[in-house]
């Protein structure tokens, strides 16, 4: 075995592991843990994103949420004006009857970012929120 791997078994259920095998597979993989390797490394990143208190951030935060609870999309609109100094857009999109997807480019501070990404997933009717930074430093 090589200097400074070490090996670990891993307990999943079969839905689990038949579904990372197909993405394995799709995406071209060598083996189960070269993916895994990057799964972890994508996990650490995010990992320490959450853990990054300020300094800027460029970004996308996607909203998926269930129109149909009463005043959700209202209170989505009055969050964003409140936030309108790191919004720089938003599009709308229908994902079908009852699900919406919002789409709001952030540019900004990220204690300010992360006040807006928590406001939004305690809202009821949302069901995913998710931070992507396309960039973060000090400068852009």
């Amino acid at each position: 075995m090589e200097e400074g791997i070490t090996r670990i078994g891993v307990s999943l259920p079969k839905n689990l592991l038949a579904e990372f095998d197909s993405i394995i597979k799709s995406r071209g993989y060598s083996s189960r843990s070269e993916a895994i390797r990057d799964a972890i490394r994508m996990y650490i990143n995010e990992f320490k994103w959450l853990e990054k208190e300020s300094g800027e951030v460029i970004g996308v935060v996607s909203v998926i949420y269930d129109h149909s609870y009463r005043g959700v999309t209202d209170t989505i609109i009055s969050l964003q004006h409140d936030f309108n100094d790191i919004i720089t857009t938003t599009m709308h999109i229908h994902l079908d009857e009852e699900n919406c997807l919002e789409m709001i480019n952030v540019k900004g501070d990220m204690a300010k970012v992360k006040k807006m990404v928590g406001r939004l997933s305690s809202l009821r009717g949302v069901t995913s929120v998710k931070l992507i930074t396309a960039f973060k430093g000090e400068k852009f």
